[in-house]
C-alpha cells in the first residue's frame, strides 16, 4: 500500500466533561448501594465509573484516516478517486447540514460535541451516497490530505 503525500489520522475522542460524568455515574451507583454496606458501595463506585468510562471511551474511539489511496471514516472505506470536492464547514453551516439540509442517503460520521465538519461529495456513479459528512476538529487539514491523496493517485 502506497502512503499518501499528506497522511492524516484523527481520533474523535469524547470531551473531558464525559469523564466527569463517568465518575458521577459511579458516584450515583455508590449512593444507591450505600444501604447495603461499605463494600457494595465501593464496588458500585468502581464498577459504575469503569462501566461509564468504557462507554465514553468506545464512543470516542472512532477514527478518520487518509491512508494510501483511501479515506477511512469509521466503518466506511472509500477510494479517493470516488470522492469529489471537499467543503469545509464552520459550526453554523455544519449544524445546518446535520439538520434541515441533510440527505437521508448521506453517510454521517456525526459527533455532536465536535462543532466543525467536512462534507465530501461522492462522485462514484455506482454509489448511492451523495456525500460524506465527517465531524472533525481539523476540517482544513483533512481536506488538504484528501486533495493530496487524489493528486498522488
Amino acid at each position: 500500500m502506497q502512503l499518501s503525500a499528506a497522511p492524516y489520522e484523527e481520533r474523535l475522542t469524547a470531551p473531558r466533561s464525559w469523564w466527569l460524568i463517568s465518575f458521577l455515574v459511579g458516584l450515583s451507583l455508590a449512593l444507591i448501594l450505600l444501604p447495603f454496606g461499605t463494600l457494595p458501595m465501593l464496588a458500585g463506585l468502581v464498577g459504575g465509573t469503569a462501566a461509564a468510562a468504557v462507554v465514553a471511551s468506545s464512543y470516542g474511539s472512532i477514527r478518520i484516516r487518509v491512508v494510501g489511496d483511501s479515506l477511512i471514516a469509521g466503518e466506511a472505506k472509500l477510494p479517493v478517486r470516488a470522492l469529489g470536492e471537499a467543503h469545509v464547514m464552520d459550526p453554523e453551516e455544519a449544524r445546518a447540514w446535520r439538520t434541515h439540509k441533510a440527505d437521508t442517503r448521506a453517510f454521517l460520521l456525526l459527533r455532536a460535541y465536535i462543532p466543525t465538519a467536512l462534507r465530501v461529495e461522492v462522485v462514484d456513479p455506482e454509489d448511492p451516497t451523495p456525500y460524506l459528512y465527517l465531524s472533525t476538529r481539523e476540517p482544513e487539514r483533512l481536506a488538504e490530505a484528501i486533495a493530496a491523496a487524489k493528486a498522488a493517485v
